[in-house]
């Protein structure tokens, strides 16, 4: 195959119409394995194929990228630095995008590199040039310009380079183009920011991080969502929660929430402040999060309310993710009738409404009612049942009938509701009174498609899991659950697949 590859090239090399050369050797390539490819190729082949980049044919550019894309990946980072940086420089402006993304992509792997990042530092050229595909009209583009600058930053001469040097001014002036660039260069920002506290320094620094914190109350609605999307990114780690919480940033947020009810535009903004909170108390405590800002657990009961379709999704999330926890169940207990009211809301968006609201209710339930095992406590038990009465007056049945609707989604998430009580043994002593409930479980025949099989392989392996379900469900139920669970979930009996073959 290299000897292969080797004639391609020499051929390619005395060719004046490249592209029959260039087709077998994109074959060829393709073929070869990866070892024998990093030994095939020298520099100067390399900037052979790189020379033929320079060509108005669309499908030459095109075979050359596969080509330079299969060969790049397999070289040393060093190596590419060393003997290919004025190409992959030449390619950040070329005027086809899928040049532009080869050749960012092949710098993102340099400058991961040791050896491959001092290069590039003494070339900064490069770096303007990748800072300016930020603010390329293709977002493939810049997305690859954002990943490698990225990158660089995880070390700290990258940072220097990026935001002590007159590449930080290249950085702003392409941030000034556009709304959408700048929030380009803010998400590069928050990604920078989130790997150390240093690199947050270097950030907050350069008056990007105290910018886009000033969006978060600008007059553009629009803008000031997007603001407030950053800035949950920004909350992900912990040095930047506790940047954000010095700089007042959840109390304005949380001032935010309380004065949506004078916007009218608040609507578009909403939904990403209580994700924000959402996101919060998930990281550090749903009682703290909850107790120091009660305007967020109070917006949430009330979008969970609102006939708004655009509003109640986030509610019912951040509902399940708050309950999700054994912590934000007691949270949320303390709440009273605000829950209560909450899950007959939930249970009659589960039954009427839109697929994907049904969803989203169903979902959000299964979150509520899950309790392991090895938390369950009586008080918790009690929670949970208890919580599970307030969706219907006969819950078991709701949930049922949901289960058997000819929506793959809607099967799935009732089944994840019945896993969710299947190891409380008040949850099993409720399957027990549900007549024919035992036989459902086992039955094989009830949910196609591996989705619908791997839950209710889930929903065995429940029940399977509680101490009680031996004494709750008698030991020929639970014979035929084990046998379920070592049979696996897409287990077919010979004496069906007999009787369908003679149907056919």
């Amino acid at each position: 195959m290299a000897a292969a590859i080797e004639r391609l090239l020499a051929e390619l090399a005395e060719s004046e119409e490249p592209m029959e050369e260039l087709r077998s050797l994109r074959t060829a390539v393709s073929a070869a394995p990866l070892s024998a490819l990093r030994e095939s190729l020298s520099a100067a082949q390399l900037g052979l194929i790189f020379s033929l980049l320079n060509t108005n044919d669309r499908e030459q550019i095109e075979v050359c990228v596969e080509i330079l894309g299969r060969v790049l990946q397999v070289l040393d980072p060093a190596y590419l630095a060393q003997n290919c940086k004025a190409e992959l420089q030449s390619g950040l402006s070329h005027p086809d995008d899928s040049v532009k993304v080869l050749a960012l992509t092949q710098i993102g792997r340099v400058v991961s590199h040791t050896e491959g990042i001092t290069e590039v530092l003494s070339s900064p050229e490069i770096l303007r040039d990748v800072i300016h595909c930020v603010g390329a009209e293709r977002i493939g583009v810049a997305k690859e310009a954002i990943a490698a600058l990225s990158k660089l930053s995880n070390t700290k001469a990258g940072l220097d380079a990026l935001f002590r040097s007159d590449l930080l001014k290249e950085l702003k002036d392409v941030m000034a183009t556009s709304d959408v660039i700048r929030y380009r260069v803010y998400e590069l920002v928050v990604e920078v920011s989130s790997v150390s506290p240093v690199s947050l320094g270097y950030c907050a620094n350069s008056s990007f991080i105290s910018q886009l914190l000033e969006e978060l109350t600008g007059d553009d609605v629009l803008i000031r969502a997007t603001a407030i999307e950053m800035v949950t990114s920004l909350a992900q780690s912990q040095h930047g929660r506790l940047y954000l919480s010095q700089q007042g940033i959840m109390d304005k947020i949380s001032n935010m929430i309380i004065a949506a009810d004078s916007d009218p535009f608040s609507s578009f903004y909403l939904p990403g402040l209580v994700k924000f909170f959402g996101n919060l108390a998930i990281m550090d405590s749903p009682q703290q999060v909850c107790e120091t800002y009660p305007a967020f657990l109070n917006m949430v009961f009330a979008m969970a309310m609102d006939p708004d379709p655009t509003q109640t999704p986030v509610a019912l999330d951040t509902l399940g993710l708050l309950g999700g926890t054994v912590e934000g169940k007691q949270v949320l207990h303390k709440t009273g009738e605000k829950l209560k009211t909450a899950l007959k809301r939930m249970s009659q968006l589960a039954r009427d409404e839109a697929t994907e609201l049904r969803v989203r209710s169903l979902e959000a339930i299964a979150q509520l009612l899950t309790l392991p095992v090895e938390r369950q406590t009586d008080d918790l038990l009690l929670l949970t049942e208890s919580w599970f009465s307030y969706l219907s007056s006969q819950p078991m049945e709701m949930i049922r009938n949901i289960s058997t609707q000819p929506f793959p989604e809607l099967h799935c998430c009732a089944l994840r509701i019945f896993t969710a009580i299947a190891c409380q043994a008040w949850g099993q002593r409720l399957m027990m009174s549900t007549p024919g409930f035992a036989e459902w479980v086992v039955d094989r025949s009830v949910g196609k498609g591996k989705e619908a099989k791997d839950c209710k392989f889930e929903l065995v392996g429940a029940l399977l899991s509680s101490s009680s379900t031996r004494e709750i469900f008698g030991a020929q139920n639970y014979l035929k659950l084990k046998s379920y669970l070592e049979e696996g979930p897409y287990y077919v009996s010979a004496v069906s697949a007999v009787t369908t073959e003679g149907a056919d």
